[in-house]
């Protein structure tokens, strides 16, 4: 059945409290190279009885060993990117921190003491050293260098889940300043230099508010480091050429006009053919996860069908590619364009504004993107659309949704715009702060809405990092945020695939709103279990694959969340308590009430009440709380359709809140513990039907 445009709203928020959930906030050091092994230290929360760092690629093993130790070791065909780290204790799987790969790099550990030049850890060029902030003072490095040498110094802390603000200086022997840097990547700080001279170089280190115990990793090296890619849209089913910037790019590069700084890039043009899969499923493949749009990680790709070319992202589309053709400054005389139009453009220097024109080819909806933070663009583009007269249509701006633990609120203009047809308009984009440069880039579409939707899962931990783990005997869930565009409409319905034998997950609908929630439930005999759980949603004729998010610091001033590529799930632990419908489904005729019995199965020690309210449930069917008394079994749910609510299935989800006593270093304590009940199929009939 059918259900149309209904409003979510949830049930007031508990105070939130939970079971222990492994919490993986540090690992020591950030990466290894290729074909080696590394000892790996880790720290976090609820990380009793560690037993197992699992990666997301087969070939990074760990091997535990005594205080919270690792042996890591990773093959040597582990191609160059980063990966997430998870830990295994005992109460499950814990939020993921990331982990580099290199090839050609040689890993090192800073030394202490090295806080000043004449205390300097000599270094080779080549090399990425894993360190550690300290409070109030430098790490310093020094390495020989020939004149003409061009070194690129990337100080990698934020692109690898740590909180180290950074901040570079790099010093001749003599004490002579020849560059800082702070803040280019997101908040890592990067300087390129050429060597003036044979000898020693300096860096420095420190956090910015020279905060102690950040990890960081100092690559120093001359190898091929990309800047950027152009253009930022590739059309899928056919290879085609992108230029590539950056320095030391080797055989087959030239100089280029675009510079960074005093120093000009290298290009050079390469073919690259989008996976033949991202567009059919509405895929984002990424080598390197992508944490430095901006200053914080957010899940800025949610919303992003494409790949990444040397580790930037890059827009996969069905239509052709225009490229921006200069120059297009002057409101008079934009760059014509034909409808459907992919765009890709950049902001070539301080203050420039791009002007394009199209000519509708009918009344109504237009939609306009442009894609900038989502492609590590680097600017803050904001959209005007004008008609013929100057007068101005449209203004769009940021968008995106921020829920629980998920940040997909980002800097780039979105939305749908009423037009008249056989009208020309213009549309100008431009950078929010006016500037520009080699590394503004963006993609404008302009089209005939495309009904589609991207959809998202995150653990249910709010505000910080979690895993996902379901506890024998219980249940757990994520939150799923659905965003639709191109006027898609109707249910959309997710499924789970590879749960082993004893793990189970409803197919849940996600009626016509931007949010819901999917159960995972285990049963009390069921085994340990960590793994990857693939998600599939599907609706109307589309699939689209769930893309997996997580937080990544806990502080709730900091939005903070990011990709991961497999959402992991753990089976550990006994449930003390499991809430489930006596049905799983039931029937009720709009504008009437439904009642269904709910059982409540008690574990170990625990026998108080639990309070029950509606965690998943649209605002057309309301939920009133009820409670099980203290030492019962079972209650009955009433849910309150309205008339008017459209016919269909409606997946909703209950949960349970209670004081349960929970073992811990000092014994046991009460700890307010909220699980949710396993889902129920709500099939809501029009009304006058008996």
């Amino acid at each position: 059945m059918r259900s149309a445009a209904i409003v979510l709203i949830l049930a007031p928020a508990f105070a939130w409290a939970d079971l222990p959930s492994p919490r993986l906030d540090r690992l020591f050091p950030l990466g290894a190279a290729a074909g080696s092994s590394v000892e790996v230290e880790v720290a976090g929360a609820d990380l009793d009885e560690p037993k197992a760092l699992l990666f997301d690629h087969p070939g990074i093993t760990a091997v535990p060993l005594k205080d919270r130790k690792f042996k890591v070791t990773v093959a040597a065909d582990v191609p160059e990117g980063t990966y997430d780290a998870r830990l295994v204790g005992r109460h499950g799987v814990s939020s993921p921190r990331l982990f580099a790969v290199s090839h050609g790099l040689t890993e090192v550990l800073e030394r202490e003491p090295n806080d000043e030049p004449a205390t300097a850890q000599p270094v080779a060029v080549n090399t990425a050293v894993s360190g550690t902030s300290d409070g109030n003072k430098d790490d310093v490095f020094k390495f020989l260098a020939k004149r003409g040498q061009r070194i690129v110094l990337d100080c990698q802390a934020g692109k690898l889940d740590s909180m180290l603000d950074g901040t570079l200086t790099l010093a001749a022997a003599d004490g002579k300043l020849l560059g800082t840097s702070s803040g280019y990547n997101g908040r890592d700080p990067l300087i390129d230099f050429v060597a003036p001279a044979d000898g020693e170089y300096f860096v420095a280190v420190h956090d910015r508010s020279y905060r102690g115990g950040f990890p960081y990793r100092l690559v120093i090296t001359d190898r091929p480091q990309v800047e950027a890619v152009f253009p930022r849209a590739v059309q899928a089913g056919r290879p085609q050429p992108v230029i590539v910037y950056g320095r030391n790019l080797g055989p087959g590069s030239k100089p280029s006009a675009w510079r960074v700084g005093d120093l000009a890039l290298e290009e050079k043009e390469e073919t690259v053919t989008a996976p033949a899969d991202v567009l059919a499923r509405g895929l984002f493949r990424f080598t390197d996860h992508p944490t430095t749009h901006s200053v914080l990680p957010t899940a800025a790709t949610a919303t992003l069908t494409g790949f990444q070319v040397h580790g930037v992202p890059v827009l996969v589309t069905a239509d052709p590619v225009t490229r921006e053709a200069e120059p297009n400054d002057d409101p008079k005389h934009p760059q014509s364009i034909t409808l459907p139009a992919v765009v890709a453009g950049r902001f070539d220097r301080e203050r420039d504004a791009d002007w394009y024109e199209f000519e509708t080819t009918a009344d109504g909806p237009y939609a306009f993107e442009v894609y900038c933070e989502r492609v590590a663009g680097r600017a803050d583009p904001y959209l005007v659309v004008l008609d013929e007269k100057d007068n101005r249509v449209a203004e769009l701006d940021d968008f995106g949704p921020r829920v629980e633990a998920f940040d997909g609120h980002l800097r780039d203009p979105s939305g749908t715009v009423n037009l008249a047809g056989k009208k020309k308009y213009r549309v100008l984009v431009q950078d929010r702060y006016r500037r520009g440069g080699a590394r503004y880039q963006y993609v404008l579409t302009v089209r005939k809405p495309v009904p589609d939707f991207d959809m998202a899962v995150i653990h249910a931990q709010n505000p910080g990092p979690g895993g996902t783990t379901v506890r024998k005997g219980g249940a757990a869930y994520l939150d799923v945020i659905l965003q639709r565009k191109g006027g898609f409409n109707g249910p959309i319905t997710i499924t789970a695939e590879g749960l082993p034998k004893g793990l189970h997950a409803a197919p849940t609908t996600v009626p016509n709103d931007g949010r819901g929630a999917l159960v995972l439930w285990a049963d009390a005999d069921a085994a340990d279990f960590v793994g990857p759980v693939r998600l599939t949603a599907t609706g109307a004729t589309l699939t689209r694959e769930v893309r997996a998010y997580t937080r990544v610091w806990p502080q709730p001033d900091m939005n903070s969340s990011r990709p991961t590529r497999e959402l992991v799930v753990a089976v550990a632990g006994i449930a003390p308590f499991a809430l489930r419908p006596a049905d799983d489904r039931a029937e009720v005729v709009a504008g009437r009430k439904a009642e269904v019995k709910y059982l409540l199965d008690r574990h170990g020690e625990f026998t108080g009440p639990v309070t029950v309210t509606a965690l998943a449930a649209p605002g057309s069917i309301q939920v009133k709380q009820l409670t099980v008394p203290g030492g019962k079994a079972e209650a009955v749910a009433t849910f309150e359709v309205a008339n008017g609510t459209p016919p269909g299935e409606y997946t909703l989800v209950l949960r349970g809140q209670a004081q349960v006593p929970v073992a811990g270093p000092k014994g046991g304590a009460n700890t307010l513990v909220t699980l949710p009940a396993r889902p129920v199929r709500l099939v809501v009939r029009p009304a006058g039907t008996k």
